[in-house]
């Protein structure tokens, strides 16, 4: 059976004791091209990994990533990419709302008449409608955050 050994954590810890991959090899009784697989991703055995805990005087499951906690950060990840790319959005929106109303506001000086006002007011009316959107996301996904901590 293959495991997915937590790469980082492994060659974090194989440096934090400046180990070479070869010294950690002979600690661990395996070879040096399987720590070098095991570094760039590739599955493990469960008596790789037992061997390298050992090495590392740990759990066998301290070297092993938990696909649920692994699941839960890509799916936290991904709320955080949505909400910066809403937040940029509505950033942007608004820009244009304020470069539109300083444009619409001279027109409407410069004519003397209140012949934007209509487009003013729908497009304050969008922007309002965006920046709304963009609190709406926001207590959503503190609200899952929130769920999801209590679990």
């Amino acid at each position: 059976m293959q495991f997915h050994a937590d790469t980082a954590k492994i060659k974090r810890w194989r440096e934090e004791r400046h180990w070479s991959q070869e010294h950690l090899a002979d600690l661990a009784g395996i070879g040096l091209r399987t720590i070098q697989r095991i570094e760039h991703g590739e599955k493990a055995s469960r008596d790789t990994l037992t061997a390298l805990a050992a090495a590392f005087n740990v759990d066998v499951m301290a070297l092993t990533v938990d696909a649920q906690s692994e699941a839960r950060a890509k799916e936290k990840q991904k709320i955080a990419r949505g909400r910066a790319a809403l937040r940029l959005s509505f950033w942007i929106s608004f820009a244009s709302y304020v470069f539109g109303m300083i444009l619409f506001t001279g027109i409407n000086i410069t004519t003397g008449s209140y012949t934007m006002l209509p487009a003013m007011i729908w497009w304050t009316v969008g922007t309002a409608g965006h920046g709304l959107a963009v609190v709406l996301f926001e207590l959503v996904a503190r609200h899952k955050e929130m769920m999801s901590a209590a679990e």
